[in-house]
């Protein structure tokens, strides 16, 4: 259920992106630019209802999209893709779900969690730059589940090999969007070539 994106732009970007002299405003601008670039491959599959449509010139057919839209990116690094998928797909509502990784058990614990009216109808697109070990991710899917979603789809920039198939062991009916497939991941949970914390890079490191 992965899905590399493939496109010379987006390759451009997150070579730039990686760099570890890239600063925090650069960073966030390219990983918006990503988000924008994969919109199209990531909803290609979405519903659609045909739709009359009045031009200047005559009555013609069109298309509307079947169900509303749903973006939840996991707090924080996941804001930093939110923007660019909000540039193609403004329509969209937005919930939050926060999940801190313990750097000792490696494993997510969650803090906070806010969702839009309707989920259960909607097409929901999980959004986190890094899937590292999975864990985030599929606690994520387990708590929109429980919530009434239904489609579930994620996208994130960099994905380890391990990630992927814990992801795709516990959700196997969840499809995965990422710009790039790394080696796999450190001693320390860390994809490898990766581009560091995420979140450390988009917003600046937490204090001390």
């Amino acid at each position: 259920m992965l899905t590399v994106i493939k496109h010379p732009v987006i390759r451009d970007r997150l070579t730039r992106l990686r760099d570890l002299h890239t600063a925090p405003a650069e960073f966030r601008q390219l990983a918006g630019q990503i988000a924008a670039l994969m919109v199209a491959q990531v909803t290609a599959d979405f519903a659609e209802n045909p739709s009359e449509c009045a031009t200047p010139l005559e009555i013609t057919s069109g298309h509307r999209l079947a169900r509303p839209i749903v973006l939840v990116p996991i707090l924080r690094a996941g804001l930093g893709l939110l923007d660019g998928f909000l540039s193609v797909l403004p329509e969209a509502s937005v919930g939050y779900l926060g999940l801190a990784r313990n750097e000792d058990t490696l494993r997510p614990e969650p803090y906070y969690l806010n969702l839009p009216n309707g989920i259960e109808d909607s097409e929901v697109i999980v959004l986190d730059p890094m899937l590292a070990t999975g864990g985030s991710a599929i606690d994520a899917v387990r708590q929109l589940r429980a919530h009434g979603a239904r489609r579930l789809r994620l996208v994130c920039l960099v994905a380890a090999p391990e990630g992927v198939g814990r992801f795709e062991d516990a959700a196997p009916k969840v499809p995965i969007f990422a710009a790039a497939l790394d080696r796999g991941l450190s001693d320390m949970g860390f994809i490898l070539p990766g581009l560091g914390d995420a979140g450390d890079r988009l917003f600046g490191p937490p204090k001390a």
